[in-house]
């Protein structure tokens, strides 16, 4: 499975699973059946209405409004999603694939507008072949969009049970040691498990050490000298799945 190593604005390197062609495609074809439902239902109503209120002479009105919303909805409908959704359409959504930008945060408004430019040549243009054929042969499988956007699509979820480990309860008698964790967010705490996932994978201590001091720096606090890099990041996990399970109750 191809990976994109990603440099977090933390400075961490952390490897995502790239989304394979077969993941894009079929959220494509859910979001092409989601996208004939909604139009389909608009127009629906909308004829209904004219009809009822203006009769039968309204034929050419439905006409224009019915091409109308379908290019509303053709052009605009993965800008807004991905806008909205967190780099997702509902497709992606479902399939567990999302857009990031390869810097490691969040991407600006300004790489989706470009990923949706450059639709005109990935799926317009070329017909899609374009797109098939950059996603196919590059390393990071991007479209053409992508590569201009500085972005790609990959999976949001790890090969085992991501909630378990990362947001999983904490014991009943857990004792927190740091109540700062509370300023941390559960991006954060992604960036935690990923590190330690990284560890136990490659016992690169590296990226471990230096999240260590970041996390201890950003919640001016201190650890025992008995608890190593590791310890604390691990305390952390288990400190903010204390306080989000207490809150959640």
């Amino acid at each position: 499975m191809p990976t994109i190593k990603i440099t977090t604005t933390q400075n961490i390197n952390i490897e995502y699973d790239v989304a394979n062609f077969s993941d894009r495609i079929a959220a494509r074809l859910i979001d092409y059946f989601l996208f004939m439902i909604v139009y389909s239902i608009a127009i629906t109503t909308i004829t209904l209405f004219i009809r009822d209120n203006y009769g039968s002479d309204a034929n050419e009105t439905v006409g224009i409004i019915t091409i109308v919303i379908w290019l509303a909805l053709s052009v605009f409908y993965d800008l807004v999603c991905e806008l909205f959704m967190n780099g997702q359409s509902f497709g992606k959504r479902s399939l567990k694939i999302k857009v990031i930008s390869l810097n490691g945060g969040r991407p600006t408004v300004g790489q989706y507008l470009l990923r949706w430019v450059f639709r005109i040549i990935d799926m317009g243009i070329s017909f899609g072949s374009a797109a098939v054929l950059c996603v196919a042969f590059t390393d990071n499988k991007q479209r053409i969009g992508d590569i201009v956007a500085g972005t790609s699509v990959v999976k949001t979820t790890p090969s085992h049970n991501f909630d378990e480990l990362v947001f999983a309860p904490s014991p009943e008698d857990h004792e927190p040691a740091f109540a700062e964790v509370a300023q941390l967010t559960d991006r954060d705490i992604v960036l935690i498990h990923d590190v330690i996932k990284n560890f136990n994978r490659t016992r690169n201590s590296l990226l471990v050490y230096k999240l260590a001091i970041k996390i201890k720096k950003f919640l001016n606090v201190s650890y025992p000298s008995n608890v190593n890099e590791y310890q604390f990041l691990v305390m952390v996990l288990n400190d903010y799945n204390h306080y989000v399970g207490n809150t959640q109750l």
